[in-house]
């Protein structure tokens, strides 16, 4: 198996905790405390690692915080290569309630990152000799053009690696300037590629086929969180149940999806039963607390179940 390439421009230290409620202008006690490395490509690599899988992890990082950032990686065993940056690597927060269940998402906007310490992940990048995929995953830290990911697809092709584009906005249109193999929005992002107000589970099949037709990608997931997700290219159009689980925290549920999937595809499996499986580790991930991501074992059982 070749390498499976991620990027992540702007990763994060990812802290859960547990207070009994949630109030203003108290302090409040907090458990569970929970630290790990994050960012969408981040969590691919670990996941890809923890299934037995070769991936390789690229990612900026700074200050203190990035020092533990890549100690935590290290930690792990997961193969990465790491730019230095000058600013800080961001934390990111995640607040479960547990009067209510209800879980609060904190994301932080992370450092300015230099056209030199850009150019310099770019450079190193293009090093990559061979690869199964490029994951491009998650958001772009500031200072970085909208074209960075773009960019990253010409070195992908140059040595005919597909890629997977899983991030949104303006980032998003222009990777798919240049096409790419796959890309896994929801049905807000999908909405805002077609151009329209809302999608449907219906109508977007009809939004993807667009994109697929103007050559901006060949397989689409449209990813419907806990209802499961769409499968569209340009033969297929399938939608894929989730299983029913009790679920207990959403955070890196879409980077275990993504993971699985590309894992399954990098040994060989189809499209279909390769979406299925990623479908399965969505779900695990969403088995375990705060921001842990799918196992192995979990997301096996709940493929079989499917």
């Amino acid at each position: 198996m070749k390498p499976v390439i991620t990027i992540t421009a702007n990763p994060c230290i990812d802290i859960s905790v547990h207070v009994p409620a949630l109030f203003p202008d108290k302090k409040l006690r907090c458990s569970t405390l929970k630290k790990d490395p994050g960012g969408g490509g981040i969590n691919v690599s670990r996941v890809i690692h923890r299934f037995g899988g070769n991936t390789i992890a690229f990612f900026p990082a700074g200050g203190y915080t990035g020092d533990y950032f890549v100690q935590m990686l290290a930690n792990e065993q997961v193969p990465f290569r790491e730019v230095i940056l000058a600013g800080e690597t961001r934390e990111n927060i995640v607040i479960t309630d547990d009067s209510s269940g209800l879980q609060y998402k904190f994301g932080m906007p992370g450092p300015v990152v230099s056209e030199a310490e850009y150019h310099e992940l770019l450079k190193a990048i293009s090093l990559v000799k061979e690869a199964s995929f490029f994951v491009l995953s998650g958001s772009l830290a500031q200072g970085m053009p909208e074209v960075f990911f773009a960019e990253v697809i010409k070195i992908a092709r140059k040595i005919q690696a597909p890629v997977v584009a899983d991030c949104a906005g303006a980032v998003l249109t222009s990777a798919l300037k240049e096409s790419v193999y796959m890309i896994k929005p929801n049905l807000g992002e999908l909405a805002s590629l077609a151009g329209v107000n809302e999608l449907d589970k219906h109508t977007a099949i009809d939004a993807a086929k667009q994109v697929i037709g103007n050559k901006q990608a060949e397989v689409i997931i449209v990813s419907m969180g806990a209802s499961g997700a769409l499968l569209v290219t340009e033969q297929i159009q399938e939608f894929i149940a989730a299983p029913v689980i009790k679920t207990k925290s959403t955070v890196g549920a879409g980077d275990s999806m993504v993971a699985g999937i590309v894992f399954s595809l990098a040994s060989g499996w189809g499209i279909e039963e390769a979406v299925k499986y990623g479908v399965a580790c969505g779900t695990a991930a969403t088995i375990n607390e705060g921001t842990a991501l799918c196992m192995k074992a979990d997301a096996d059982r709940l493929y079989q179940q499917m």
